[in-house]
């Protein structure tokens, strides 16, 4: 059997990018580091080997209010790059909201110390697994 090509998952931020990568069954979404975005694009150039990934899951910044904002322009931006950069990639919008939280609670409950925890680096790295891992989920719960 053939793998197949994964998911990328990222979590954009001004500072730094977020990456996580699925599993070769696209179950399960693993952190893979936070970069600068010149290092997260190298990164992802890198990753696009055999069998590489054919989608790529962003953190779609809305309000608490489910309302785009200002932080949407430059996640639109850094979008328009990926397509560029990586034609033919399937590219998905997946609501972020709480996924920082919700990593910031995973580190927690895993084990991590507090003091690795406060490493933002860290809670990027594991926003972009639980923003892949959100849209694998609902992609599974689609076609169950």
């Amino acid at each position: 059997m053939d793998a197949l090509p994964r998911i990328i998952g990222i979590d954009y931020g001004a500072q730094r990018i977020g990456l996580a990568m699925s599993d070769p069954l696209r179950l399960y979404a693993q952190s893979l580091g936070a970069y600068s975005s010149d290092e997260a694009l190298r990164q992802l150039a890198s990753l696009n080997t055999d069998p590489g990934f054919d989608t790529i899951v962003v953190g779609w910044p809305l309000t608490l209010s489910g309302e785009e904002g200002a932080a949407t322009d430059s996640v639109r931006s850094f979008t328009r790059l990926l397509s560029r950069r990586f034609p033919g990639k399937k590219m998905v919008m997946q609501d972020e909201r709480y996924s920082s939280v919700r990593a910031r609670d995973l580190l927690v409950r895993s084990g991590v110390r507090k003091k690795a925890r406060r490493r933002k680096e860290r809670i990027d790295a594991a926003a972009a697994a639980v923003i892949l891992q959100d849209y694998m989920d609902d992609t599974q719960e689609q076609t169950s």
